[in-house]
């Protein structure tokens, strides 16, 4: 499979740092979730802010789609949200951005061991992939809004 471009570089530098390494580059990641987060004056196309069952605190989906179709995401996460799910928020808003609704769709989930590494992908199954089904889910929505406009 081929990744977008942004999302395959993040691959690339992640299965190539040792464990340990990976674990502080998440960290890292998870330590700039804020900048992912709506800016004053920001307008969006469609808004989806909600706590579910398997996350520990809300999550704010933006989406503005450009003129072209092109995606762009902000996401706003509560407090409790967990350290793994405010890293894939950073590496899937930096990722995916610019991607059309069907790239989107298209990006399958085989990236998220690559990433975090199979261990805590079997230690956090679910809130590992949470971030980007939330995205998508989004551009579904705001996409089935435009059919019936």
């Amino acid at each position: 499979m081929s990744y977008p471009k942004k999302l395959a570089e993040i691959i690339s530098l992640m299965e190539g740092l040792p464990e340990m390494e990976r674990r502080e580059t998440l960290v890292s990641y998870a330590d700039q979730a804020r900048k992912q987060e709506p800016r004053e004056g920001e307008a969006f196309d469609l808004e989806d802010i909600r706590k579910d069952e398997e996350c520990t605190d809300s999550v704010g989906v933006f989406l503005k789609v450009d003129e072209a179709g092109g995606c762009h995401f902000r996401i706003k996460l509560g407090p409790q949200v967990q350290t793994l799910t405010r890293a894939m928020t950073t590496i899937l808003c930096k990722g995916l951005n610019g991607l059309t609704l069907e790239e989107l769709q298209a990006v399958p989930q085989d990236f998220v061991p690559k990433i975090v590494g199979a261990e805590l992908v079997r230690i956090r199954s679910h809130t590992v992939y949470y971030i980007l089904t939330r995205m998508k889910s989004a551009a579904m929505v705001w996409k089935k809004r435009q059919v019936r406009e």
